[in-house]
């Protein structure tokens, strides 16, 4: 049996999604999340931590500004990441937004399980900001059919490294992976780990076709629909 490892923005769900709806959510919110909650222990470390990278002793309204500033650069900062989660799961929770979903992703999810695959997610975003999309998506609660979660905190997304970590923590070899993405760059790091690659090249995100030496010899679908697991696993 494979393990399918997937990523998230512009695999499983739009990247409009994000930009359009997650980063103004978390950005707008973020002034009244930290004056209400900027006591409480995890959220005073996040701070910290961001404080600690400006280089210089600051009050939290600086690091919010600076946070915010992150979001606009669309920075990949592990504490912004976790910062955004927070913010998000009470959107989530409060119903102002689900996760977007492409249609063919949860029947071929659904499948995959029930062939007897193990799915994973690897994503820039939090750990907890992966559950609750998919723990709030279009298409129902999603979380019940993956076995484990990886963020930048194993290592970042364009270095080989992350890969075998992730391998190892799963308890497999890299050609028992099959890793799903949109980013070239990161189904690169990600083949020269031993992993199996699939880029997803959908029109949406991606109006122009990548093909040739666009896709940079990785397998490419426009759809989950598309992908084919090896002979024998299904």
């Amino acid at each position: 049996m494979s393990i399918i490892l997937t990523d998230i923005e512009g695999t499983t769900g739009s990247i409009s999604f994000v930009k359009d709806v997650l980063f103004p959510y978390a950005r707008a919110a973020l002034p009244g999340f930290v004056r209400d909650h900027a006591d409480d222990p995890e959220v005073r470390a996040l701070l910290d931590e961001a404080g600690s990278e400006l280089g210089a002793p600051c009050d939290d309204r600086v690091i919010v500004e600076a946070l915010q500033g992150w979001i606009d650069e669309d920075r990949k900062h592990t504490v912004l990441k976790a910062l955004q989660g927070l913010i998000w799961e009470a959107g989530y929770r409060d119903g102002d937004f689900t996760a977007h979903v492409y249609p063919d992703v949860a029947p071929a999810l659904r499948a995959w399980q029930a062939a007897g695959h193990r799915l994973a997610v690897y994503s820039s975003g939090s750990v907890p900001a992966q559950k609750l999309f998919f723990g709030h998506s279009d298409a129902g609660d999603l979380l019940p059919l993956f076995d484990a979660f990886f963020d930048t905190r194993v290592g970042h997304k364009r270095e080989p490294g992350s890969y075998r970590r992730i391998a190892a923590e799963l308890g497999a070899t890299g050609e028992a992976i099959v890793f799903l993405s949109d980013v070239v760059e990161e189904l690169d790091a990600a083949r020269d780990a031993g992993m199996r690659t699939v880029l997803l090249d959908r029109r949406q995100d991606y109006p122009q076709p990548r093909q040739g030496a666009a896709a940079n010899g990785h397998e490419r679908v426009t759809s989950f629909a598309d992908i084919r697991l090896d002979p024998g696993t299904g």
